[in-house]
């Protein structure tokens, strides 16, 4: 099992809409494609305006797919210029579970 973490720093004022947008339309497009939702969240402390989410895959090759199939859905290709004018940073990071993790 892999956990990917996705990360935006969104432009400041950005959030509220850029969190309409995925509850409203986005989240469900990407459930239908990757499956695996841990969590979404917003930061309160430190780097503000900042949306973390995070997946879970049973492998690399499970994640590639599962993000080729986002890749082609017209639902998300519609969708991501919605949101995207909204985002300044991007960042993607693949977590590997300790032994001992749960």
């Amino acid at each position: 099992m892999i956990v990917e973490m996705r990360s935006y720093v969104l432009h400041p004022g950005a959030l509220p809409e850029f969190m309409r947008l995925m509850g409203s339309e986005g989240i469900d497009i990407e459930r239908h494609a990757l499956g695996n939702l841990l969590g979404f969240y917003s930061t309160e402390i430190g780097c503000i305006n900042k949306v973390i989410h995070l997946w879970r895959y049973a492998s690399f090759e499970d994640r590639q797919q599962r993000r080729a199939q986002l890749a082609a859905s017209p639902e998300w290709t519609a969708f991501v210029p919605k949101v995207l004018p909204l985002i300044q940073e991007m960042r993607n990071e693949l977590l590997n579970p300790a032994p001992f993790s749960p």
